[in-house]
């Protein structure tokens, strides 16, 4: 679905936001000259702009407004003004991700921010290559991805002491144990249907143990294939509102998650461990990747009460119960 457009701001706010935000980078001045809106909403509103430098310069934008959308859940997610720390502070500096942080701007009335990034041409999304497209099928892709996400958090695990990463979310005990205690409440009405899941959530505070005892590095947080933009043999992660510090195996957890082949999920866990680990695979490696996809199940159950009791999650407590046997946890 679209942006509706009554959730897009109007021309002149639009434009003066953005010529502040402009100006701030050292651009020439600017002028709007086209606006579109993207086939997918996602979780803020959005739009592609393009602005006319002044000189003479074309420049697309990608533009995300707060727009009163708040999805926080558990302190998991952080908003626009938190992603665009993000892009400032994490990202930027490398040189090496895209998109591009062009800017933010936050109202001093509301508060809400808007986030200028980089517009992509001709991407897709990971989860929209259904056939070869351009060279690429949708398993060469999800190894692409897995390997870009080894090197990112091999590159990441020595900047957790800066300054500068600091203001990140850390996945610490409290917050594995609240998901699991969110996950629970909500299930009251379907607590018959699953009677091991009293066994499995009593141990809340022990089961991610692996998780907590495994490297940490910068994830994503959310790193799913509707999060992966592709355009040829190049992968562009975005909306990083859900960054952290925590275990690398959550994010390839998230990648590898749904109905794959096994031969696909093997292939980027493989990848995956050759690009994080060029020399020695940690030996509990499988262990902390299967408590990781125990965590992502309890963390989409306990994100909100009709998710937690719908159809289109249910999947996840077989998941769940099948996770939890082969730990040993039930």
């Amino acid at each position: 679905m679209q942006t509706p457009p009554v959730l897009l701001p109007d021309a002149r706010t639009l434009h003066a936001r953005l010529a502040a935000v402009l100006t701030a980078e050292e651009f020439p001045p600017m002028t709007v000259v086209d606006r579109k809106r993207p086939r997918y909403m996602s979780t803020f509103p959005n739009e592609i702009v393009t602005c006319r430098l002044g000189d003479g310069k074309a420049r697309r934008l990608f533009c995300k407004y707060e727009r009163g959308c708040n999805h926080n859940a558990h302190g998991h997610r952080g908003g626009l003004a938190y992603e665009a720390a993000v892009y400032r502070h994490v990202l930027q500096p490398l040189h090496t991700v895209r998109p591009e942080f062009v800017g933010a701007h936050t109202d001093g009335t509301t508060a809400e921010t808007w986030l200028f990034l980089e517009y992509l041409d001709h991407c897709t999304r990971l989860k929209d290559i259904r056939v070869r497209r351009k060279g690429i099928s949708q398993p060469v892709a999800m190894s692409l991805a897995a390997r870009w996400l080894g090197k990112f958090h091999r590159s990441q695990q020595v900047r957790l002491g800066n300054v500068a990463t600091a203001f990140l979310k850390r996945y610490d005990a409290d917050y594995y144990a609240g998901w699991v205690q969110r996950a629970w409440a909500f299930a009251r009405p379907v607590r018959r249907r699953f009677p091991w899941l009293a066994i499995l959530c009593a141990h809340a505070h022990r089961m991610f143990a692996p998780l907590l005892a495994a490297p940490a590095t910068i994830v994503h947080g959310e790193f799913y294939i509707n999060n992966v933009l592709v355009r040829r043999k190049q992968v562009y992660p975005v909306d990083w509102e859900s960054a952290a510090i925590g275990p690398g195996e959550i994010d390839l957890a998230a990648l590898t998650e749904g109905p794959w082949a096994k031969a696909v999920v093997r292939r980027c866990e493989r990848d995956y461990q050759r690009h994080r680990w060029p020399d020695t695979v940690p030996g509990r490696f499988a262990f902390t990747l299967d408590t990781a996809r125990l965590y992502l199940h309890f963390r989409w159950l306990g994100e909100r009460p009709d998710w937690t009791l719908g159809q289109k999650h249910r999947w996840r407590y077989a998941c769940l119960r099948e996770i939890g046997r082969r730990l040993g946890l039930i």
